[in-house]
């Protein structure tokens, strides 16, 4: 038998199972990329950098995860994938060693008015169990405890087959469910004030309803003029209470007006279909200016708010019920659980139950570590009825990560874009650990990130660039974070660029009087915040700052007599027939240009109208479904992708037809429409606040679909330049921004302050707070342990004073 000796030092041949220990992308094509080639390590920190449009999320979203994320899904069967997402394979040449990828990006979670934090992770399910096991008195399953599920009940006949003979048989079911039916699990209850539909002092044929789209001659007036429901003729405040009923409230009926069949339904259900259901974000602005003065929530009489029943909210586990549990700050929520089993392992209030020893340690052991999970990655301020669709993009992507933190699985991709949204930079280290705990289990971990404190944890970075757009697309830098920095590029000359405080701050006009904020977690705030100055509001993640800004203020501001604009993170919506032209209103400008100098109608020159191509009808390719496999789009050959009529290009401004025009970058069309035939002066003043918020590179007919998640908010940005507002309010504005447009957005700012407005920022970029006049921090901690004032004052004193959390790491920032 062959034995081994100590002085044998031959090195043993590498296993070939050991050798694919990197992921190579060659020839990268998507969007902006021009051939990419890259390497990344496996099991290592790899983040991603470049100015914003420069394509990284093109590289790792849209090339490395959508193929790693389309690969897995073959390994379904037909069957399978006919219900799944079909995906096309990424633009790129080779795709070597890729491993599963898990996406954990910033798209907002599901709006659902039933969504909450609780049911977007898996805790509201665990203490559903819990409860439906040690609850007192016990009201049945864990169906019992949930808002989703409504408590029915029925009975009838039945026919069975017994011994060869049917036999009828009276069956009975129930399902004891939690949803309180007065709001249907939603905590809140609409009131539609009648007032603002009609006025009733006038009859239908003098014109009494007041809502947008129902004019006197209509079909939506006929349908209540002509249908002999109501006399047209009579004021609405004398109609009998069975003509009232028909009027507002009768369910669909079919009939025959003006010798049409037609659906005849009561006012208030045919706007609640027509203009309720619909998402609020969604409606044209005079349609939502409507919908907010005649609707009003309010918090449902019978659950309090809670959305559940009666029943469920009687059975509790000491004293405290499933309402309260879900009510309770996660922080404290996680003490209540963790107080639930003794030292010896029974559970305190229910030592006496044989059964609950065993049967619900493993739960509570797993709500626990979910609870945990919460406070350690920094979201212990929530509440699990917290309604998803209110979270920040930043703390919709930290939920998601929750479900991973615990996670066995090993040699797994994970990708991050921005993790540190939304992060004060107290709260950015713990962030950093997680990243590095996620790697040291044997993961790949790819980040896109702008933070320098982000970039200097990883074990390889991928800069991308030069520029944005057609400008980027390219590989600049591969290496270690010290050669970033003697690299040479953009992101390298910046990643120690420190912003001084501002030496001279501008004097205040006037001020806008906040007192007794008491949203969410605010402690009766009185702040008066300076007007005709830079401020910014500051504060770790939960500590009330939006609260205090977007609630407090933009209610309380009608009263100051200022007009405030607010331009928040909500995502832009738009298919990928939206482009920055159609968004910003640009084209509608460049329509009425076009048919003037060509004496035509402006509908020729839109995709979507009269002057689209009737092949592709103005989507520029043709799409064909190939059922569960991705589907295909080829250029449309009828017009070459250009989406117009052949006889709509015939028509010039300026010597550039109407394609030409939508191909043109924005700088370019800037200067197009600056002067000579095709000076457009309203098209101009738009294209320039584009260029204002660094977009110059955006080419107008790009589709929306394509953009990054910085360059929508600056388009949103670029948008609401031109509203009418004394007081700009913006949220994080640097979300998504490279360093090297920092300065940029800071000098933007100024601009607005230098023409008379007032801006106030929502910010944690230590470059916004050191540039800032006035500077309002919120805490000390967050939930409950913020929601107070901790220093007022200008950015020197913040520094000099160092009394909070933000002032110390502010001063670390600038060197003081």
């Amino acid at each position: 038998m062959a034995t081994t000796t100590g002085t044998d030092t031959q090195t043993p041949t590498p296993h070939a199972a050991d050798s694919h220990d990197l992921i190579r992308v060659h020839g990268a094509r998507e969007n902006n990329l021009k051939d990419v080639s890259v390497e990344i390590p496996k099991r290592r920190l790899t983040v991603f950098t470049g100015v914003s449009g420069s394509g990284k999320s093109s590289l790792v979203f849209d090339t490395i995860a959508a193929e790693s994320q389309r690969l897995i899904n073959e390994t379904y069967s037909a069957f399978v994938q006919g219900f799944m997402p079909t995906l096309a394979r990424p633009e790129v040449d080779v795709l070597q060693g890729l491993t599963t990828a898990i996406i954990v990006d910033q798209q907002r979670l599901g709006a659902d008015p039933r969504s909450t934090v609780g049911t977007a992770t898996d805790a509201n399910a665990m203490l559903r169990i819990l409860f439906s096991r040690l609850g007192k008195p016990h009201i049945g399953p864990p169906k019992a405890y949930s808002f989703n599920v409504a408590s029915i009940s029925g009975a009838g006949a039945v026919t069975v087959e017994r011994g060869g003979q049917k036999v009828k048989e009276r069956r009975s079911f129930s399902i004891t469910g939690g949803m309180c039916p007065r709001c249907e699990g939603r905590g809140s209850v609409t009131d539609v004030d009648l007032t603002q539909l009609y006025d009733d002092a006038k009859s239908l044929g003098e014109g009494a309803l007041t809502i947008p789209g129902y004019k006197p001659g209509g079909w939506n007036y006929r349908l209540y003029t002509e249908s002999g429901l109501v006399d047209a003729d009579k004021p609405i405040r004398k109609y009998t209470e069975r003509e009232l009923h028909n009027f507002l409230h009768l369910e669909p009926t079919r009939m025959k007006i003006a010798g049409i069949n037609m659906t005849y339904e009561g006012l208030i259900p045919r706007i609640q279909k027509s203009m309720l259901s619909k998402d609020r974000e969604a409606m044209q602005p005079h349609i939502r200016e409507f919908v907010d003065r005649a609707i009003t929530f309010t918090t449902c009489p019978d659950c309090e708010g809670t959305r559940l029943t009666e029943a469920a909210r009687s059975s509790k586990i000491e004293k405290v019920s499933i309402a309260d549990a879900c009510a309770m700050q996660i922080s404290d929520l996680a003490e209540w659980v963790r107080g639930l089993t003794e030292p010896g392992g029974t559970s305190r209030a229910y030592s006496g139950v044989s059964h609950a020893r065993g049967t619900v340690a493993p739960l509570l052991t797993a709500l626990r570590h979910t609870l945990d999970s919460f406070v350690e990655i920094g979201l212990g301020y929530l509440s699990l009825d917290r309604p998803s669709g209110t979270l920040s993009g930043g703390e919709a992507q930290r939920v998601k990560m929750i479900r991973h933190l615990g996670s066995s699985l090993t040699d797994t991709t994970y990708v991050f874009d921005e993790p540190t949204i939304g992060l004060h930079p107290h709260d950015i280290q713990r962030m950093n650990d997680l990243l590095l705990r996620l790697r040291d289990k044997g993961n790949t971990v790819l980040v896109v990130e702008h933070k320098p404190e982000v970039i200097a944890i990883a074990d390889h970075v991928v800069d991308l660039g030069p520029g944005a757009g057609t400008a980027g697309g390219t590989v600049c830098f591969e290496g270690t974070v010290e050669g970033l920095r003697t690299g040479g590029t953009v992101t390298g000359r910046h990643l120690d660029d420190r912003a001084a405080v501002r030496k001279t701050v501008r004097k205040p006009t006037g001020s806008l009087e906040i007192r007794g904020a008491r949203m969410h977690n605010l402690r009766g705030v009185d702040v008066d915040i300076p007007l005709g100055v830079l401020t910014v509001v500051t504060g770790v993640a939960g500590s009330g700052k939006s609260s205090l800004v977007h609630g407090s203020l933009c209610q309380q501001s009608g009263a100051a007599g200022a007009g405030v604009v607010s331009v928040d993170q909500t995502p832009i919506r738009g298919s990928r027939r939206s482009n920055p032209a159609t968004y910003t209103g640009l084209l509608d400008p460049i329509r009425k240009a076009f048919a003037k100098a060509n004496g035509v109608k402006p509908a020729l020159f839109s995709a979507n109208s009269e002057g689209a191509c009737p092949t592709c009808n103005g989507a520029g390719v043709i799409f064909t479904d190939l059922a569960m496999m991705a589907g295909v789009a080829t250029t449309c050959e009828e017009c070459e992708g250009k989406r117009f009529e052949a006889s709509v290009l015939e028509y010039h401004l300026g010597g550039r037809d109407i394609s030409e025009v939508l191909a043109m970058p924005v700088a370019e069309a800037e200067e197009f429409f600056a002067a000579g035939e095709a000076r457009t002066p309203a098209a101009h003043r738009i294209l320039q606040r584009m260029a204002d918020v660094g977009l110059g590179y955006l080419t107008l007919g790009q589709p929306l679909t394509t953009l990054s998640g910085g360059e929508r908010q600056r388009l949103k940005l670029a948008t609401h330049m031109g509203d009418k507002g004394g007081v700009f309010v913006l949220d994080e504005p640097t979300a998504g921004l490279h360093l090297a447009d920092v300065q940029q957005l800071l000098g933007l700012l100024d601009r607005l302050v230098d023409s008379g407005k007032s801006v106030i920022v929502v910010e944690h970029h230590q470059a916004v707070m050191a540039h800032a006049d006035w500077i309002i921090d919120l805490g000390p901690g967050a939930g409950h342990d913020g929601g107070t004032i901790v220093f007022e004052g200008t950015p020197a004193d913040l520094v000099a004073a160092r009394s909070t959390v933000t002032g110390e790491h502010l001063a670390a920032y600038v060197g003081a």
